[in-house]
């Protein structure tokens, strides 16, 4: 699976893209047809402490899924985005079933 990491503004350490190759990569565990997956990283410009955005497109056959979601963290946001996933994942295999 072909994972793309942008970073927008600021320079993500090496350790936080593992972490996230990591984590999107254990998904292939609940729907083994992905085929990529776009991960955007942003810093809002809020003065709150949660402005973590994480974006992340999947590239799975069919139409593609999306989550975005904003936390204190990147790790707290990339953990709400993959819990997101999951459920989006098992919501599409329950459509082709259906089918």
């Amino acid at each position: 699976m072909k994972i793309k990491i942008h970073s927008v503004h600021f320079d993500a350490d090496k350790k936080l893209e593992e972490n996230i190759q990591d984590k999107i990569n254990r998904l292939v565990k609940f729907y083994d047809s992905i085929i990529g997956a776009e991960v955007i990283l942003r810093l809002a410009n809020t003065h709150t402490p949660e402005n973590k955005i994480i974006e992340v497109r999947l590239e799975i056959p069919g139409n593609d899924l999306f989550t975005k979601k904003q936390n204190a963290t990147f790790e707290a946001s990339l953990d709400a985005a993959i819990d997101a996933l999951r459920r989006q994942i098992s919501k599409h295999k329950e459509k082709q079933r259906g089918i």
